[in-house]
């Protein structure tokens, strides 16, 4: 896949992942439109990339808020004159065990890691399947293997993302939409810098990102990484309900 002339949007773009896919993109001759809550940090960034000769839109988005979806996508299409590849990498976690449990930051998470995809593809649905072309990336998560101890919310937010993105990527094929789901381990963020467990494998977000912005280049169906942590994945999901519990409850008390 060529990026170059192409309209790319990109959720979560102030931090991150999303922050180095915008600095790979920028290198391609790309429209770019970079969302986020937070303005200063969207707009430093794009003066920075904008040094690189590509078109850069900053557009100040609340990914759970419906309107500002709306919004924003409507202003990208009448900008550019449409959308070619969308990255909904925008995520949230939180620490959520049964002794702390927090309802707030659980229907947050849920409304990042899950609505937040629907309003979008909602907004490119029709031109994507009238053009019959464009590209949409959604960032999951290797978490949506098993529901872990005290991250319950989270799994199962990432693991609803990941079968929407399968089931939209079978469905889209013959109007050659294309559907790529990511699937990180642990990627040093913001979110993950408040996690208080051991992270194997903690992996830098520029690394990340150039693997997820090859695999996209390539057209990968899925994109994982990294290996030992998806292989650790893959095992785990085999694993008897009765072997789980064991390990997990063994891994949470350490």
């Amino acid at each position: 896949m060529e990026f170059s002339e192409k309209t790319i949007l990109i959720t979560g773009a102030s931090s991150g992942i999303g922050f180095e896919l915008a600095k790979l993109f920028a290198k391609e001759s790309c429209k770019i439109a970079l969302l986020a809550r937070r303005e200063d940090k969207l707009n430093a960034l794009a003066d920075d990339l904008r040094k690189s000769g590509s078109v850069i839109l900053p557009l100040k988005c609340d990914v759970t808020d419906k309107t500002q979806v709306n919004e924003s996508t409507k202003f990208i299409k009448d900008k550019f004159g449409g959308i070619d590849v969308a990255i909904l990498n925008a995520g949230v976690s939180f620490r959520n065990p049964i002794e702390e449990f927090n309802v707030e930051n659980a229907e947050l998470t849920y409304k990042v890691n899950v609505l937040s995809f629907i309003y979008f593809i909602e907004n490119l649905l029709h031109d994507f399947k009238e053009r019959k072309n464009g590209v949409i990336v959604g960032v999951s998560s290797l978490a949506d293997t098993r529901g872990f101890p005290g991250s319950g919310i989270y799994c199962s937010s990432k693991a609803a993302a990941t079968l929407l993105l399968e089931s939209w990527r079978i469905e889209l094929k013959k109007y050659n939409v294309k559907i790529i789901t990511v699937k990180p381990g642990f990627v040093r963020t913001p979110m993950t810098a408040k996690n208080r467990f051991k992270m194997p494998f903690l992996m830098n977000p520029d690394k990340a990102a150039k693997i997820i912005f090859n695999g996209i280049k390539k057209e990968k169906s899925v994109i994982e990484f990294p290996l030992p942590t998806v292989l650790g994945a893959k095992i785990l999901k085999l694993l008897p309900n009765k072997l789980f519990d064991l390990f997990a409850l063994t891994a949470a008390s350490k």
